[in-house]
């Protein structure tokens, strides 16, 4: 019995020297950005537990599909450095509701894993204006040359590596090609970092053909590069089980896209819209000079939010004479605040919807009453709570100044907005 127990103990003195073996690195002087893996970050000095590593593992293990999410030291260490980050991970979280769909199209259409969409996180923290040290540009993070191969145009006017749809197109491409010549993702994965010729070489070196078995013969921020790769993988998937919350997205998601044959501003396009500036160019990041350099020969597309018909007559007009004045747009009609509406039944609204198709006469009933106040809730902004109430959403910003001055970003639930000026 003695024996039995000393030999137990004498495992568990070896387990624990082990662990702390394997977790000697110096901790970092100062963390690094979130799309920044050009620094190699180093294991925790705090021993993870035994515990720990199962649990992380399980979890790498039940989200895992085609592309191997191992777990091992290094990739605890770009969870934990990613876990410190929830403000900006919670801002990402929020994009994603915009570029996701945009990933998972393009890469359902070449035929690659879903999964590989977190790299973009890795790369540029999904900002499309994201630019390196060595000048890679765009939420996939091309380089010039690269980018040509696979079809991205840069010019003055615009650079498509900045454009979501061209360049989630082009980086499908790619990794679709480095899959098929390394027949394994996650090669395919770290040459999108270092390039292919520094992922054969280190196959070569190494006489093997996985990363981690080459891993210490690729380049320095390649070796981070699949870790962060994987890690993001796992915060994105267990957000919520370390209580990470998505911010709303600041991106309108609701689009259309209409193709353009001049050369139009996108200044004007923003004022028959009835969105900033800032809304239009972020929806199309890919135009330089805030400018679409659309021609007849080779038009170019825009992305536009979904807006009403009358919206769409005005834009319409400004496309075709980008030269000549924005006209007025009016969508809702100004209702006052001193006559109670009439309560119309559901069926003498279906037969008025009727009689429109046939008269061009349609009688007005009485204005509406509109409330004083108005309490927020989720996903709520200016434009939909001027459009509920058919007031201008200019006036609605003016009484309500105090609570920002964009009209399509969500606004916190539980705001007593102003409607009237009573």
């Amino acid at each position: 019995m003695k024996r039995l127990l000393t030999f137990i103990i004498c495992v568990l003195a070896l387990q624990i020297v082990k662990a702390n073996s394997n977790n000697n690195f110096s901790s970092l002087n100062s963390p690094v950005s979130i799309a920044d893996t050009t620094v190699l970050l180093p294991v925790s000095q705090v021993p993870v537990s035994i515990y720990q590593n199962v649990i992380f593992k399980r979890r790498l293990d039940s989200i895992q599909k085609d592309v191997p999410l191992d777990y091992n030291e290094y990739v605890q260490s770009y969870i934990d450095n990613y876990m410190g980050r929830r403000d900006e991970i919670s801002r990402i979280m929020g994009l994603t509701k915009y570029y996701f769909p945009i990933y998972e199209k393009a890469f359902r259409d070449a035929g690659i894993p879903d999964e590989i969409k977190y790299l973009s996180i890795v790369e540029s923290a999904l900002n499309p204006n994201a630019v390196s040290r060595v000048g890679a540009s765009g939420l996939w993070q091309f380089m010039s040359e690269t980018a040509k191969v696979y079809g991205l145009k840069m010019n003055d006017y615009v650079d498509e590596r900045r454009d979501p749809v061209q360049s989630s197109q082009a980086a499908a491409a790619y990794l679709k090609d480095a899959y098929q010549q390394f027949g394994d993702w996650l090669l395919a994965i770290a040459s999108y970092n270092c390039g292919k010729s520094n992922v054969e070489h280190a196959m070569e070196k190494a006489g093997a053909n996985d990363f981690w078995s080459i891993r210490q013969y690729l380049p320095a921020e390649t070796r981070g590069y699949v870790p962060a790769y994987i890690a993001v993988s796992y915060v994105m998937n267990y957000s919520k089980r370390h209580n990470l919350s998505p911010y709303a997205c600041t991106i309108i998601t609701t689009t259309d896209t209409v193709s353009v044959s001049k050369f139009v501003p996108l200044s004007k396009i923003a004022q028959v819209l009835g969105v900033t500036i800032k809304d239009i160019s972020i929806l199309n990041p890919a135009y330089k000079q805030l400018m679409i350099n659309g021609t007849a020969a080779a038009p170019r597309k825009l992305i536009i939010p979904q807006i009403e018909k009358e919206r769409f007559a005005a834009l319409t007009q400004v496309l075709n004479n980008p030269d000549g004045p924005v006209p007025f747009v009016r969508t809702q009609p100004v209702y006052t605040a001193s006559v109670q509406p009439k309560q119309v039944p559901a069926s003498a609204i279906v037969q008025a919807a009727s009689n429109t198709a046939t008269s061009s006469t349609v009688a007005t009933g009485p204005a509406r009453v509109l409330p004083a106040h108005y309490t927020t809730q989720k996903g709520d902004t200016f434009t939909g709570i001027a459009t509920k109430y058919g007031i201008n959403v200019d006036e609605l910003m003016k009484l309500n100044i105090e609570f920002g001055n964009s009209k399509t970003v969500h606004l916190q639930s539980g705001l007593t907005i102003k409607i009237t000026k009573g």
